[in-house]
């Protein structure tokens, strides 16, 4: 699939980075970011939480009340949009959702000298048809992480509250079921990267990604000289570079049995079609009465009514192996 866009011509649509949290979005944001070509947002949240909420934008109030909203909110308003100039050039085109967050980036590539714009917001693939119909030459880069470091990961964040494994399986499950969905409908447009394949080869992964967005690959960008959270990291690392496998298989020094075993049992066959191999754990009778009482059951039941489980199992079934992900 990816060979095929790389023989294509030259793609210039919109990036969009996806997938559920803790998957590594924002490690791969800055390297894309570190291309000299490509300026990627964070967190925008544009489609989730704007798109269509305030009536027709042919009126110009209801752009205001738009504008004013996305400008509530610190990752939006960092872009620092030149607002007179964003009104006049929207007032030039055809009054969309889609155009406006257009414009908006695309002021925010130019003041970052780049030629293309880019955006991480999590769960944006569930917005990929509308977005491939909005944006010819968009592609959606969704990120995938075994579900057990990302639950980990998750658990950094405080105190787990009761169900957590539930919800956090489900969440990954849904964005398994998402990636199916997309790289069927979107072949071309959408593809996935698996966490574990960017930190362990991440040059092999970045060529591959580059291709498929239509860009040459530039090696500086796995140093990402602008990222200074990762200034420790590469000062760490042998060879300068702060991209680490330090992350990945960590889950078996932080999870319980009974977590780790929970995980493999709910989401084992779309692991294994994502070549996440489980552990030699099996749950009790006692443990799988015991999840059914603390929370995890609810949240499945909640993703199975709305369809997602029922997308996310086709990867059992084949339709999303390893051979066919970035890698």
């Amino acid at each position: 699939m990816i060979d095929a866009v790389a023989r294509s011509e030259m793609v210039t649509g919109p990036i969009f980075i996806g997938g559920a949290a803790r998957s590594g979005k924002t490690l791969i944001r800055w390297i894309l970011s570190s291309h000299r070509r490509i300026a990627v947002s964070r967190r925008t949240d544009m489609w989730p939480r704007f798109y269509g909420r305030f009536g027709d934008l042919a009126r110009t109030e209801n752009v205001e009340r738009c504008l004013a909203a996305m400008l509530d909110r610190k990752q939006i308003a960092a872009l620092a949009p030149d607002l007179d100039r964003l009104r006049r050039d929207f007032r030039g085109g055809a009054p969309t959702y889609a155009r406006l967050f257009a414009l908006l980036h695309e002021q925010y590539a130019e003041r970052c000298g780049k030629v293309r714009w880019g955006d991480q917001t999590g769960s944006i693939e569930r917005y990929a048809d509308q977005l491939m119909t909005a944006y010819p030459g968009a592609r959606l880069i969704q990120m995938i992480r075994d579900p057990r470091d990302r639950y980990e990961a998750l658990l950094l964040r405080g105190r787990p509250r009761p169900g957590a494994a539930g919800r956090a399986t489900a969440e990954w499950l849904g964005s398994v079921g998402s990636a199916d969905r997309n790289r069927l409908r979107h072949p071309d447009a959408c593809t996935i990267v698996r966490y574990e394949s960017l930190v362990r080869a991440p040059e092999e992964t970045m060529r591959k990604v580059c291709a498929f967005v239509g860009e040459a690959f530039e090696p500086t960008m796995l140093q990402m000289p602008e990222a200074r959270r990762y200034d420790a990291k590469r000062a760490a690392s042998n060879d300068g570079t702060p991209i680490s496998t330090a992350y990945v298989g960590r889950y078996r020094e932080r999870l319980s049995r009974r977590d780790l075993a929970f995980i493999q049992a709910v989401a084992g066959r779309q692991m294994l079609a994502l070549d996440y191999r489980s552990d030699p754990i099996h749950p009790t009778a006692g443990e799988r009465v015991r999840w059914a009482t603390v929370g995890w059951a609810p949240n499945i039941a909640r993703l199975g009514r709305r369809g997602v489980l029922d997308a996310s199992r086709r990867s059992s079934r084949g339709l999303l192996v390893p051979e066919e992900a970035v890698r």
